[in-house]
């Protein structure tokens, strides 16, 4: 692996034309990844499995030794110490790294950008304002928040586009988030929530899943069946939701017969405040978000 990178200079117009055929990078395009954590490896698993990238086609970055390994021996990809090599293969470069890493990150990286890349960044808070402040202005940048299940090619990414963006630069990165879930666009004045909803939201229900389990548990069940009792009906009222045409409080209705089990349950739910519990979950969520743009 090596530390020596060489800049990449390509035209001002961004060199993808042509994604309609499955594949979004040409064979002198590449989809660079600066860090190889989780949400790295989720994306480069999606890209691989769904045919919009080959290895020929991706390439990662990281400091982290062990991390790089890993990624080499999954995947076959070529894979780095220094994130200038990042810069000089790809068109795409997808920041990868968790917000405190950002500046460093930019710095090392700004005289190489060139508007012929395209930044994605998937670090919570950071504003693209943050990422053109340090690159330039002119640098298409675009910002996603991903979630957890992408990890299981069941995620869903909101992204938000800079001022610099096309329409192809768009498609370019839905094309990479929807390799590993759904996407969708909302501008960035609405970044801090959808993080705090879709972002943070695996951990919520995890909590709760966490929580029913034991309730199971406490009512007799062995722990084993309580757990696949809790995550099948998570999994399946999921899917019902995902598939029908009616608003979740008609699911909700439906299940729910007067008099019986279902309604007693609810009754303390509603009694205990859950709608209230979430909401300032959610809204706690977002005040942190927001915080982090500004730290």
């Amino acid at each position: 692996m090596s530390d020596v990178g060489t800049n990449h200079q390509t035209s001002s117009q961004y060199p993808v034309t042509n994604f309609s055929r499955g594949k979004i990078m040409s064979d002198h395009q590449t989809i660079g990844f600066i860090g190889a954590g989780n949400m790295a490896t989720a994306l480069i698993k999606g890209l691989l499995a769904s045919g919009v990238a080959d290895r020929q086609g991706l390439v990662a970055a990281d400091r982290d030794e062990n991390a790089l390994k890993r990624v080499a021996a999954d995947f076959g990809i070529p894979c780095y110490s220094a994130n200038l090599k990042v810069l000089s293969q790809s068109s795409v470069v997808v920041l990868a790294i968790k917000p405190q890493h950002m500046r460093g990150v930019l710095e090392e990286i700004r005289e190489s950008v060139t508007d012929g890349h395209l930044l994605i960044s998937i670090a919570a808070g950071i504003p693209v304002k943050t990422i053109q402040d340090a690159v330039g202005s002119h640098i298409p940048v675009i910002r996603v928040m991903p979630n957890t299940p992408a990890l299981v090619q069941q995620g869903v990414s909101a992204l938000a586009a800079g001022e610099s963006c096309t329409s192809g630069h768009m498609a370019v990165a839905k094309r990479i988030f929807g390799a590993v879930g759904e996407t969708v666009e909302v501008g960035e004045d609405l970044m801090d929530a959808v993080t705090a909803l879709s972002g943070s939201g695996p951990g919520y229900v995890f909590r709760i899943m966490e929580c029913m389990a034991a309730a199971g548990v406490e009512v007799g069940l062995p722990e084993e069946t309580a757990h696949r009792l809790v995550v099948q009906t998570f999994l399946g009222a999921a899917y019902l939701a995902k598939g029908s045409d009616e608003a979740l409080p008609e699911l909700r209705r439906k299940v729910t017969s007067p008099g019986g089990t279902t309604e007693a349950g609810l009754a303390v739910l509603k009694k205990q405040g859950l709608k209230e519990i979430l909401a300032a979950a959610v809204r706690a969520a977002w005040a942190r978000s927001k915080d982090l743009a500004r730290e």
